[in-house]
């Protein structure tokens, strides 16, 4: 399976889990991930109420401390090179934007409400990154964003490069990875298990079930959950 033959109903299943549920059934069917593959630390989530996205990485890099050192006609074949590359390949597509400032990172914002307006226009269901947002209340509608911060200025934010690995708040991303991110943060899933996330996530869930249900019974005690528990069942 390559991310050109994704089937949509395994599209359709993926987005149906939050991603936490994703990350729970990746450790089912490719344990040697379970340490890593997902983000590690806080994002800002505009629209936490939004449904999941679930789409193919669109990678670039960021700066903003400085202005680029291009010249301006240089920049302006860079940028349309960019914004050629973020609307090509299989939909949907999302943007996961690599903040290179170091410690001055989301110094000036990239994502406001005209590059959520291009990106969305061109086929993208969102964006990750490290670096800030802005312009929150007029972002492109049904654009979800996930990032670092907040930022009230632009700065000198310019594209560095784009088509390349990049990793944003702990989470390796190469070109074309599966995403799947909500309000929790994101994770990439291998593509080659897209269609076993599904039965694993509902195998997990019938186990916690159990416990869940158990719990939350007048009475409950350490003997009820070791007879729910049974020893083999795991607790997330």
């Amino acid at each position: 399976m390559t991310e050109s033959t994704v089937p949509p109903n395994v599209m359709q299943e993926l987005a149906s889990l939050d991603t936490p549920t994703v990350c729970n059934a990746l450790e089912l069917v490719v344990p040697e991930r379970r340490g890593e593959g997902y983000t590690v630390r806080p994002l800002f989530c505009l629209r936490p109420e939004m449904e999941p996205i679930v789409g193919f990485a669109r990678t670039a890099t960021v700066s903003a401390i400085k202005p680029s050192d291009l010249s301006a006609a240089e920049a302006k074949i860079l940028n349309d090179q960019y914004y050629e590359y973020m609307g090509t390949g299989p939909a949907p597509l999302i943007n996961v934007i690599e903040d290179i400032d170091g410690e001055y990172v989301g110094y000036g914002a990239w994502w406001g409400e005209v590059n959520t307006s291009i990106h969305h226009g061109l086929g993208s269901l969102g964006v990750i990154t490290n670096g800030s947002i802005r312009d929150l209340p007029d972002s492109s509608p049904g654009f979800q964003l996930l990032a670092g911060s907040v930022s009230p200025s632009h700065a000198y934010i310019h594209v560095v490069e784009f088509n390349l690995d990049v990793t944003v708040m702990g989470m390796q991303v190469k070109h074309n990875d599966l995403i799947h991110a909500d309000q929790h943060g994101a994770v990439v899933i291998p593509i080659e298990v897209a269609g076993k996330v599904k039965a694993a996530a509902e195998k997990i869930a019938a186990q916690e079930a159990i416990i869940i249900s158990a719990a939350r019974e007048p009475g409950f005690d350490i003997n009820r959950l070791r007879q729910a528990w049974k020893g083999d069942k795991e607790i997330h």
